[in-house]
C-alpha cells in the first residue's frame, strides 16, 4: 500500500479582501514554517489569491482557487479560468464543492469538464463529493458518492486519476456546526477507496488522498484524522482562524 502524507487544506470562502488575506496568510506561514509532514494549501476568493500567493512564495503552503469555468477565455462573465488562476500563482483547484452544486446548480458533468481544465491548466484538483441529508436518511449514500465519483471523473485520463484529491464533505455538516463521526466519516472514506479499488485500480485507490471536510475544528480533527482512510481535511471555517488551523495541521501530522 502506499504512503499517503496527510493533505490539509483551508477554504476560505468569500471572506478577507486582499489586504487580511495577506495578513492571515502571513500569520499562517509563520506558525507552520518548516512543516514537512504533508501538503497544505489555502483557498482564498480569487480577487485574494496575488496578495496571499505573494506572502506565501517559498513557503511550505501552496495556494488554490475556489472555482474555475471549464473554458480557458470567453464570453462567459464573472468566471474564472485555470490558465490564469496558474498565473496568479494557484497551484490547486477546488471542483464541485457543495455550495456550488447547491447554489448555482453545479452538475457532475461540468465538474468532469472543470477537472479536465483543471489539469490542462497545470493545477492540481480537490474533486469535492457527498450526500444530504435527506439523502443519507433515506440510505443513499453510496448511490450519491458513487454517481459523483463515476461522473466527475469521466473526464479524465488513466495517469491523471491518481493526482486528484477527494473531498468526502456530507452536505448536512457543511456549516452547521455538526460533524459526521468519525465512524461515518471513515465507512464513506472506505466505500470511496474501495470504489477507486474496483473502477481505477489498487495503484490509484492507494495513492489517492481523501480529505474529509464538514465543520472540522481543532476540537474533532485528532479524532476524525486518526481513522485509517482519512488522509487530511479540507477545513472551512475553522481555517479562518489561524489558532485552529494550525491545530488541525498538527492534529493531521499525527496520522492514524
Amino acid at each position: 500500500m502506499a504512503t499517503r502524507r496527510p493533505f490539509v487544506a483551508g477554504n476560505w470562502k468569500l471572506n478577507l479582501g486582499p489586504a487580511a488575506a495577506a495578513a492571515h496568510a502571513r500569520t499562517v506561514r509563520e506558525r507552520l514554517a518548516g512543516w514537512d509532514r504533508g501538503t497544505l494549501a489555502v483557498f482564498p476568493t480569487a480577487i485574494s489569491i496575488p496578495a496571499v500567493a505573494d506572502v506565501l512564495a517559498g513557503s511550505v503552503i501552496g495556494v488554490g482557487i475556489q472555482e474555475i469555468e471549464a473554458k480557458e477565455s470567453g464570453a462567459f462573465t464573472g468566471a474564472n479560468a485555470g490558465v490564469m488562476a496558474r498565473e496568479l500563482g494557484s497551484d490547486f483547484a477546488l471542483v464541485g464543492h457543495s455550495e456550488r452544486r447547491r447554489i448555482w446548480g453545479e452538475t457532475d458533468e461540468r465538474c468532469a469538464a472543470k477537472l479536465a481544465a483543471a489539469f490542462l491548466a497545470g493545477l492540481l484538483p480537490i474533486y469535492c463529493v457527498g450526500e444530504t441529508l435527506e439523502e443519507r436518511n433515506a440510505g443513499r449514500v453510496e448511490e450519491i458518492v458513487s454517481g459523483q465519483l463515476q461522473r466527475g471523473l469521466a473526464s479524465l485520463a488513466a495517469d491523471q486519476i491518481p493526482a486528484v484529491t477527494i473531498a468526502y464533505e456530507p452536505v448536512w455538516a457543511i456549516g452547521t456546526g455538526v460533524n459526521a463521526t468519525p465512524d461515518q466519516a471513515q465507512a464513506v472514506h472506505t466505500f470511496i477507496r474501495g470504489w477507486l479499488r474496483k473502477t481505477h485500480g489498487g495503484v490509484a485507490a492507494d495513492a489517492i488522498r481523501i480529505q474529509y471536510g464538514g465543520s472540522v475544528t481543532k476540537n474533532n480533527a485528532r479524532e476524525l484524522l486518526a481513522c485509517p482512510d482519512i488522509d487530511g481535511a479540507l477545513v472551512g471555517g475553522a481555517s479562518l482562524d489561524a489558532d485552529s488551523f494550525v491545530a488541525i495541521v498538527h492534529a493531521a501530522e499525527e496520522g492514524p
